[in-house]
């Protein structure tokens, strides 16, 4: 069976990282097995990589404040990507602005804790939860030059009602473990474009 190889990007706790290494790493499906083969973190104390090595996975740190740029990192990324034979980048709770460097050279996708093409950027949920909208939700989609503006996967939504702001980033959270390793295996193993 052919083995479709995964890279993903994170900075933090590594909740999204786990629910695809539960969900997709070496899993196979109707027409590939998927399988994670580069990790990579911009911050040397994130949580996910101690998940990481619960699965026997290595992280390779890359901190991008020891690049005296944004390009400069980037290329760097595009390296280890490149190098690990990944066909495909999930960027899970990875919180860089990415420049050209990056976007024209690595097929990626990014999870965003919106409805795009509304409250882009890194407080999303804060602002969704603030906002006079009765639906929120999340968004899967094709990382571009314009960051959280490449073309829309797929989104998931739900009635705020009266939830506070910690149900809220719960539901969040529960609709994203679900969301992202289902539109992975779809685009790997389905050929969804």
């Amino acid at each position: 069976m052919v083995v479709k190889k995964i890279a993903v990007l994170f900075s933090g706790r590594g909740s999204n990282l786990e629910a695809i290494l539960k969900q997709v790493h070496k899993k196979q499906f109707t027409t590939c097995s998927i399988e994670v083969v580069c990790l990579v973190c911009n911050k040397k104390d994130a949580y996910g990589i101690e998940i990481a090595k619960r699965y026997g996975l290595e992280t390779v740190i890359i901190e991008h404040q020891n690049f005296a740029s944004r390009e400069a990192f980037d290329k760097e990324l595009v390296q280890t990507i490149k190098n690990s034979g990944a066909e495909l980048s999930v960027l899970a709770g990875f919180m860089r602005i990415l420049t050209p460097e990056f976007t024209q050279n690595i097929k990626a996708i990014n999870l965003h804790p919106s409805l795009l093409p509304l409250f882009k950027g890194a407080h999303a949920i804060e602002e969704s939860y603030a906002s006079f909208m009765k639906v929120a939700g999340i968004s899967v989609h094709f990382v571009s030059d314009e960051l959280d503006g490449g073309e829309i996967i797929a989104q998931e939504c739900f009635q705020k009602q009266d939830m506070d702001i910690e149900e809220f980033e719960k539901k969040i959270h529960a609709l994203e473990h679900e969301l992202l390793p289902k539109i992975i295996i779809d685009i790997l193993d389905k050929g969804m474009k």
